[in-house]
């Protein structure tokens, strides 16, 4: 055929003949069918078949004309020309040959596939689309289950029209492509009955900071067009690369999303049509773990395959599908990722200075911060209400919106997930974005001030009012390399991704009760003894376990999922996590939690850290968490995961700490595991020795040890102001312990706040020989620099 190109006949060298995004598919058809990647089959009009048809209806010479001097900045003009030019291709005739082939072609495909008239997906692809250095996703038009010659014919001329959609022809004028060099090919692809199923949205690298060590998997019921359009909240997938190459099952984190509504074919309207996802749906993961895993492994191998053949490492971004009526999946198409993979290594640290009254919150996109005045509209028509720098506040963004997105200091929407179109081009223009902000149209006031923030992890708020915030702007390269490792503290594992790509030696500090108390929000004891639970707490856990019959599982897997995702993040850098050191008063809070819990006079200094874990009232809780550690390094591959025992009083009590891990399968020493002890009593200190032989290393808890060696409660209104640990007690303590375990060949380092809050005690640490110091990731880069002196003026002898 002379317009007509089948997939299996393409590949990445025929990008100018069939667009991008056909290429890419022939590509994968070609050289990744062979290593199990299942991509529908289909074919493309030619580039030359654009032309041709341009051509035989005189149209060049009027896009031309059109096109001249047109501001592609004014949404106005913009949006005349396009209808303009649009409408003119619609009332275009085929050529009589080309016309033919498309027939035959799609003939064929039935065939192939055993239906007379096949459901197949109509897809644009420009020739200069999806190149490395540009993106013109969304630009042109798709069209879903079209079914019959004649429907064909046109949504292939609908295609080749949304070659002059508003935002393609001003995206054409932005990077100087020329309009008349552009050409449009059509793709014709095989229909995946996703309508059935499911269908999402791939990168290979963390959509929001860039990390390259993950696969981010979305997934929604129905079609895959409601996450593009930002309609749905998706389902995410966390899959570590490096773990799942070695064969382990590295699905690392997962979370449920709301999924609202679902996209799927209606025979009795021959048309698609929304409809309202069933709760029970909704509560469910729309991919199974073998799925998602699967899903990540063919995506790492598409982008290995991609990276080989640009000679540079290639994150790539990937649409898949489920067949419904098959149960198989397959990879729609699959593209360069163009916004991190772009951007020069330069670490920009917003931090809010304020906090202010909370307006509205949803998913952090970005991680900067802006400020203007709020605009809420509800159809883009409305572009000339808005102004340059203000805030845009809708329900959700289609193409149609960008005119008004490039002139918005920052973007919130009610719906949407990390993949939506919003999401996607806040990325693009760099600037934060809030979506699945519930009632943000209704809760944020037209015409105020407000601060948009998604500079604390990963729920973004809008503030009222303008509250400052400062940048901080680093080259990692820049910094200081220096001998005393330099970890940090980590709170909870949505901070993870954004604070692994500082420059650290790993985490010193991963404090397990902050992921129970984000994530599990559960009392061990009431999923260990539930079916003794009264009716009304049984309800509350049930509300919060709903997928998990075994109450146990839901405890391991939950608290797996957050510490997972932060020791993949730093993968292969050493994480240290602290087991569970809530006191009584603060295990209570958790669900179900009163049940279980003394009422202490002084819970500071009564049963919590190691005195819990081996005590009858509390074993099978703390082997829960044994267990999430386990499956953490055993399941997922981290070995990198160490653990820590806090507040443990006598070297006695830390040997039973260890017997009962043993119990539960961690054994120290084992597949490389260290066990660290916090040193945060004097005791841990002055036994340094005989702890020493239990444990790999000491970490000072400089808050605890301060209380405790000037026998003071920092609470206390009437003695708090004693509390400082820079005293000359508690440095005496530290250096006694780095001596002692020095001598006996142990590390010490400190994840307490001091050295966060105090240079000048880090830079007595530093002096006497501390082998790493933890800090809080705001005090990172300016502590880093101070040991950076510290260390060279300890070496001049200075």
């Amino acid at each position: 055929m002379r317009w007509i190109r089948f997939f299996h006949e393409v590949g990445l060298e025929d990008v100018p003949l069939v667009g991008g995004k056909n290429a890419s598919l022939g590509e994968m058809i070609r050289e990744l069918s062979p290593l199990g990647v299942k991509v529908p089959g289909g074919f493309a009009t030619t580039s030359e078949a654009y032309w041709y048809f341009l051509e035989a209806n005189g149209l060049k010479e009027a896009i031309a004309q059109e096109l001249k001097d047109l501001d592609p900045d004014d949404p106005i003009l913009l949006a005349r020309a396009s209808r303009r030019l649009r409408n003119l291709i619609l009332k275009g005739e085929y050529p009589e040959d080309l016309e033919e082939e498309i027939r035959q072609a799609y003939r064929t495909l039935s065939q192939e596939a055993g239906e007379e008239a096949l459901p197949v997906a109509v897809r644009s692809s420009a020739t200069a689309e999806d190149l490395p250095t540009a993106s013109f996703a969304g630009q042109q038009e798709s069209y879903l289950y079209v079914q019959g010659e004649e429907e064909l014919l046109l949504h292939v001329k609908r295609a080749m029209a949304s070659l002059f959609t508003a935002r393609a022809i001003s995206y054409r004028a932005h990077m100087g492509f020329d309009h008349l060099k552009v050409a449009l090919s059509v793709g014709v692809q095989r229909m995946v009955r996703a309508d059935t199923a499911t269908s999402g949205v791939i990168f290979t690298l963390d959509p929001d900071t860039g990390h390259r060590g993950f696969v981010y998997i979305t997934a929604i019921y129905g079609l895959g067009e409601n996450i593009v359009q930002g309609r749905v909240g998706p389902d995410a997938y966390y899959v570590h690369k490096e773990t799942l190459k070695a064969g382990y099952r590295a699905l690392v984190h997962k979370k449920l999303g709301p999924k609202e509504l679902t996209l799927a074919f209606d025979p009795k309207e021959g048309r698609l049509r929304n409809r309202p996802t069933p709760p029970y749906l909704r509560n469910q993961f729309a991919l199974s773990e073998d799925e998602a895993l699967l899903l990540a492994d063919w995506s790492i191998k598409i982008e290995e395959h991609y990276s080989g053949k640009r000679g540079t490492p290639t994150p790539m971004d990937i649409e898949w599908a489920k067949d419904g009526p098959t149960g198989e999946l397959f990879i729609l198409q699959a593209r360069p990722e163009t916004v991190h993979s772009q951007k020069a290594p330069v670490l920009r640290i917003h931090r809010l200075l304020e906090r202010g009254e909370v307006l509205a919150e949803g998913l952090a996109v970005g991680e900067a911060i802006a400020t203007g005045r709020a605009r809420v509209l509800k159809d883009p028509r409305e572009m000339d209400r808005f102004q340059e720098g203000e805030v845009l506040v809708t329900e959700t963004t289609n193409p149609d919106w960008e005119p008004i997105m490039k002139r918005a200091a920052a973007i919130v929407t009610e719906r949407g997930g990390r993949t939506s179109h919003a999401a996607i081009v806040a990325r693009e223009l760099g600037v934060p974005a809030v979506v699945g902000a519930v009632g943000a149209t209704r809760l944020i006031p037209e015409g105020e001030e407000v601060t948009v923030s998604c500079a604390e992890g990963e729920v973004g708020r809008v503030y009222r009012g303008a509250l400052a915030f400062e940048v901080e702007e680093v080259r990692p390269e820049t910094l200081p390399r220096t001998r005393t490792r330099i970890l940090v503290n980590v709170g909870t594992p949505e901070e993870a991704l954004r604070v692994s790509l500082l420059p650290t030696d790993g985490v010193g500090l991963l404090r397990m009760e902050f992921v129970f108390a984000s994530h599990v929000r559960i009392h061990p004891l009431a999923l260990t003894r539930f079916e003794t639970l009264p009716e009304k707490v049984r309800g509350q856990v049930e509300e919060l376990t709903e997928a998990y019959p075994d109450k146990r599982a839901y405890f391991v897997d939950t608290l797996a999922q957050g510490i997972g995702l932060i020791a993949a993040a730093f993968y292969p850098r050493p994480v240290l996590l602290r087991f569970s050191d809530f006191k009584t008063n603060e295990y209570a809070r958790l669900v179900g939690g009163h049940l279980f819990e003394p009422k202490e006079e002084n819970p500071m200094l009564g049963w919590r850290g190691a005195s819990r874990y081996y005590h009858p009232d509390y074993q099978e809780g703390f082997l829960l968490e044994v267990a999430a550690v386990k499956k953490v390094r055993e399941e997922m591959g981290l070995k990198n995961l160490m653990v820590m025992v806090p507040f443990c009083r006598t070297p006695e009590e830390g040997a039973r700490v260890l017997e009962v891990m043993a119990e539960g399968g961690l054994k120290r020493g084992e597949e490389g595991l260290e066990v660290y002890v916090m040193a945060e009593i004097p005791s841990n200190i002055l036994e340094a020795e005989a702890f020493a032989e239990l444990f790999d290393g000491f970490s000072i808890g400089s808050n605890d040890l301060t209380q405790l060696a000037l026998g003071l409660d920092r609470d206390s209104e009437r003695v708090a102001w004693l509390f400082d640990e820079r005293r000359e007690t508690v440095k005496l303590l530290s250096a006694m312990l780095i001596e002692k375990a020095h001598a006996k060949g142990k590390k010490v380092g400190i994840c307490g706040q001091a050295p966060s809050d105090y240079p000048e005690f880090a830079a007595f640490l530093v002096a006497k020989g501390i082998d790493s110091l933890s800090l809080n990731p705001d005090a990172l880069l300016r502590t880093v620099k101070k040991v950076a002196e510290i260390e060279a003026a300890l070496d001049s002898g200075a």
